[in-house]
């Protein structure tokens, strides 16, 4: 169990610490949001609606990919076939607010992890705090490449699979733009934070609730949900699936590895009374 500071503060304490935290956050977030709203003109036409447009950078790789392991065109993007559209008064006005918190959120990130680690630093070991910088430049990486994951390989697949997918040539594909808005926001948020297991999982062993033991126990669970993911954000081709699978599982093995450390430091330090 981690150490805390001989001057414990009070519960009402903690929460009067933690309602600042969330303000500060707050505001760093929308000041970022407003940097944002500098932007967004590229942002929506470069960035967001980048992955509907068939000469997108993973769509090439994918098709390069494709020819390398001798599947020709099998995954290969010549046209995306469908059009967005709003259906709502108001729907563009929510949509821009909404991408620049997204965004002010993403590159507020390291200054929220600051704040969180001051939080919780008075819980740790005196040598344990000197490493906030390490703490915050390592989560804002693995942070920042998970948003990358998300916005280069989940969304892109995402879109070529929705796009080409239809029940009737009948049908015509036109997406709400809040649909397509909300898959953006859900991949890339939720790949970044899925990056920070690694950091979770080091917090969970120090504090005791996890161990590598029983990671490593529920590996063969942990894999049957990770494809099952990728199932589903992918389209129905082997190869996409590796793609999106391998980096996840790849997370998990780091996580396993983390506390492992973590696990057997502790172990020592018993040891050594």
């Amino acid at each position: 169990m981690a150490k805390k500071n001989i001057n414990e503060m009070s519960f009402l304490d903690h929460l009067e610490e933690l309602r600042w935290l969330l303000v500060r956050s707050t505001i760093a977030i929308l000041i970022a949001a407003t940097a944002v709203f500098f932007v967004a003109d590229y942002i929506f036409d470069e960035i967001i609606f980048g992955p509907t447009k068939a000469d997108f950078i993973t769509y090439r790789w994918f098709c390069e990919l494709s020819h390398y392991v001798g599947f020709k065109d099998s995954i290969c993007v010549e046209s995306l076939d469908f059009i967005i559209q709003n259906t709502a008064m108001e729907g563009q006005v929510n949509i821009f607010v909404w991408i620049c918190i997204v965004a002010g959120f993403i590159v507020a990130f390291p200054y929220i992890l600051w704040e969180l680690w001051k939080f919780i630093s008075p819980a740790l070991y005196p040598k344990e705090r000197k490493h906030a910088k390490l703490f915050i430049f390592v989560a804002s990486i693995l942070f920042f490449l998970g948003v990358l994951f998300g916005y280069f390989v989940v969304i892109p697949m995402s879109v070529n699979f929705f796009a080409t997918f239809k029940v009737s040539s009948v049908v015509k594909n036109e997406f709400n733009i809040e649909s397509y808005i909300s898959m953006v926001k859900t991949s890339v948020i939720a790949s970044g934070l899925f990056f920070e297991m690694p950091i979770i999982i080091y917090f969970l062993t120090k504090l005791g609730l996890v161990t590598p033991m029983f990671l490593r126990k529920y590996w063969k669970w942990a894999v049957i949900i990770i494809l099952i993911v990728a199932a589903i954000v992918t389209p129905p081709d082997v190869v996409s699936q590796i793609i999106v699978a391998l980096p996840m599982l790849a997370i998990y093995e780091l996580s396993i590895g983390i506390s492992k450390l973590v696990y057997n430091k502790k172990l020592k330090e018993l040891e050594n009374g």
